[in-house]
Protein backbone atom coordinates (compact mmCIF):
# COMPACT_ATOMS: atom_id res chain seq x y z
CA UNK A 1 0.00 0.00 0.00
CA UNK A 2 2.88 2.15 0.49
CA UNK A 3 4.07 1.92 -2.61
CA UNK A 4 0.76 3.06 -4.38
CA UNK A 5 1.02 6.50 -2.49
CA UNK A 6 4.45 7.21 -3.21
CA UNK A 7 3.33 6.34 -7.22
CA UNK A 8 0.69 9.11 -6.71
CA UNK A 9 3.63 11.47 -5.47
CA UNK A 10 5.29 11.45 -8.31
CA UNK A 11 2.10 11.48 -10.86
CA UNK A 12 1.31 14.30 -8.85
CA UNK A 13 4.85 16.02 -8.79
CA UNK A 14 5.26 14.94 -12.79
CA UNK A 15 1.68 16.91 -13.66
CA UNK A 16 2.96 19.73 -11.70
CA UNK A 17 6.12 20.19 -13.87
CA UNK A 18 3.89 19.94 -16.88
CA UNK A 19 1.77 22.75 -15.45
CA UNK A 20 4.63 24.76 -14.57
CA UNK A 21 6.04 24.47 -17.99
CA UNK A 22 2.98 25.22 -20.04
CA UNK A 23 2.78 28.56 -17.75
CA UNK A 24 6.31 29.09 -18.38
CA UNK A 25 5.93 28.87 -22.05
CA UNK A 26 2.85 31.36 -22.18
CA UNK A 27 5.16 33.45 -20.41
CA UNK A 28 7.87 33.61 -23.14
CA UNK A 29 5.24 33.57 -25.75
CA UNK A 30 4.10 37.07 -24.16
CA UNK A 31 7.17 38.07 -23.78
CA UNK A 32 8.14 37.97 -27.65
CA UNK A 33 5.06 39.21 -28.83
CA UNK A 34 5.58 42.27 -26.32
CA UNK A 35 9.31 42.87 -28.05
CA UNK A 36 7.76 42.66 -31.93
CA UNK A 37 5.50 45.06 -30.47
CA UNK A 38 8.25 47.28 -29.18
CA UNK A 39 10.42 47.12 -32.26
CA UNK A 40 7.58 48.24 -34.59
CA UNK A 41 6.95 51.01 -32.32
CA UNK A 42 10.45 52.00 -32.54
CA UNK A 43 10.54 51.29 -36.47
CA UNK A 44 7.52 53.75 -36.51
CA UNK A 45 9.00 56.22 -34.67
CA UNK A 46 12.38 55.88 -36.30
CA UNK A 47 10.51 56.78 -39.82
CA UNK A 48 8.32 59.70 -38.34
CA UNK A 49 11.60 61.39 -37.06
CA UNK A 50 13.43 61.23 -40.58
CA UNK A 51 9.98 62.17 -42.23
CA UNK A 52 9.54 65.55 -39.90
CA UNK A 53 13.40 66.17 -40.78
CA UNK A 54 13.08 65.73 -44.66
CA UNK A 55 9.97 68.19 -44.50
CA UNK A 56 11.56 70.14 -42.46
CA UNK A 57 14.84 70.64 -45.02
CA UNK A 58 14.60 73.99 -47.23
CA UNK A 59 16.34 73.70 -50.35
CA UNK A 60 16.51 75.41 -53.86
CA UNK A 61 18.52 73.16 -55.38
CA UNK A 62 16.64 70.88 -57.90
CA UNK A 63 18.38 67.58 -57.22
CA UNK A 64 18.49 67.95 -53.82
CA UNK A 65 14.66 68.66 -54.13
CA UNK A 66 14.27 65.44 -56.00
CA UNK A 67 16.04 63.09 -53.79
CA UNK A 68 14.46 64.66 -50.56
CA UNK A 69 10.65 63.60 -52.55
CA UNK A 70 11.91 60.70 -53.61
CA UNK A 71 13.01 59.64 -49.89
CA UNK A 72 9.80 61.47 -48.52
CA UNK A 73 8.01 59.04 -50.93
CA UNK A 74 9.88 56.14 -49.75
CA UNK A 75 9.33 56.95 -46.21
CA UNK A 76 5.64 57.41 -46.41
CA UNK A 77 5.48 53.73 -48.08
CA UNK A 78 7.25 52.42 -45.54
CA UNK A 79 5.02 53.70 -42.74
CA UNK A 80 1.76 52.52 -44.70
CA UNK A 81 3.34 48.98 -44.43
CA UNK A 82 4.17 49.25 -40.85
CA UNK A 83 0.17 50.35 -40.37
Amino acid sequence: MARGWESKSVEEQVEQQAEQREQAAKVASKDVVRAAGAEQARARQMLQLKRERILAEKTSHPVRRSALQSALKDIEAQLQKLG
